[in-house]
């Protein structure tokens, strides 16, 4: 466990799920001085965390005390509220606030910056399902960070101490940013939960059917490590299987699993796009294609 300094900034976090207390515990672990955690309601004690940290209701901004680093790790519909609160109740000058929002800039933190205060934002490019295995996730992380220039090097001090990697987007950008996240991690995870229910149609129960993909996505994962997505891409559609991928196409038509459609024909064609790339001729490409039309009807 690293070693805790006494120069690091005294730190209160605004919202308490998994992210907000996964960094509560990786800070705290790093020396960062936790005064204050703050959720919807007053936070329970949490193991790992120094029982002087005052717990405090949403309700409670007034009694937050004086703090150089304040991270908000609220549901982004809430974080311009939060801003226009703390502003209201004067924070500390000079103090550097940053959001963990993938989608939103630091320009929601206006309010905090007309105050005085340096805004930012700093979101780890991780998943965190649980807080003490994100605590493991956060370290050597990618973290998305904007803002002003003591922000700026706030967020990169943090990412430092995470020994991740630090990058930076243009703050219009965000947006777009959060939905390849979304499709890299959460949208991971719904394929998943559809393949697995495609193949428990084959008389496997669920949980097995789990248990049999997750090692094959795996494989595809590690593929990515050293490749390429077209030279990483394998199955059918990379070497211009018409047959195999018309028996998929007439097994999923009979299937009563509507996405299952969509999603086959929707990534197909995207496979079918890395494959062109890879080289497949295009007399095979546009057959694909045409099987591929196929679940429209």
């Amino acid at each position: 466990m690293p070693t805790k300094q006494s120069f690091k900034p005294t730190t209160s976090i605004i919202g308490t799920g998994r992210l907000g207390t996964a960094l509560a515990l990786g800070l705290n672990d790093r020396g960062y001085q936790i005064v204050a955690l703050v959720g919807r309601t007053v936070p329970s004690k949490i193991a790992g965390l120094p029982l002087s940290a005052l717990r405090l209701s949403a309700g409670q901004l007034d009694r937050l005390p004086d703090s150089e680093l304040i991270l908000i790790c609220t549901p982004d519909d809430v974080i311009e509220t939060v801003a226009f609160d703390l502003a209201t109740r004067q924070p500390r000058k000079g103090a550097t606030v940053l959001h963990t929002s993938g989608a939103l800039s630091s320009e929601i933190l206006l309010p905090l910056s007309t105050a005085g205060l340096h805004a930012g934002s700093i979101h780890p490019l991780v998943s965190v399902s649980e807080p003490r295995q994100g605590v493991k996730n956060l370290i050597g992380a990618n973290f998305c960070i904007e803002g002003d220039a003591r922000a700026l090097k706030v967020a990169r001090d943090i990412v430092c101490d995470f020994r991740g990697q630090s990058f930076s987007i243009p703050s219009d950008k965000k947006s777009l940013y959060h939905a390849a996240a979304v499709m890299s991690a959460g949208h991971v995870v719904a394929l998943f939960d559809l393949a697995a229910e495609v193949l428990a149609t084959c008389g496997l129960k669920r949980a097995q059917a789990q248990e049999m993909l997750l090692p094959f996505m795996r494989s595809a994962v590690d593929s990515l490590q050293t490749k390429a997505p077209e030279g990483a891409l394998t199955g059918p559609f990379s070497r211009g299987d018409v047959t195999t991928v018309s028996e998929h196409v007439k097994a999923l038509k009979d299937l009563d699993v509507a996405e299952a459609k969509n999603v086959y024909r929707s990534l197909g064609q995207r496979s079918l796009e890395l494959a062109s790339d890879r080289g497949i001729k295009p007399a095979l490409k546009k057959e694909l294609q045409r099987v591929l039309d196929q679940l429209k009807e």
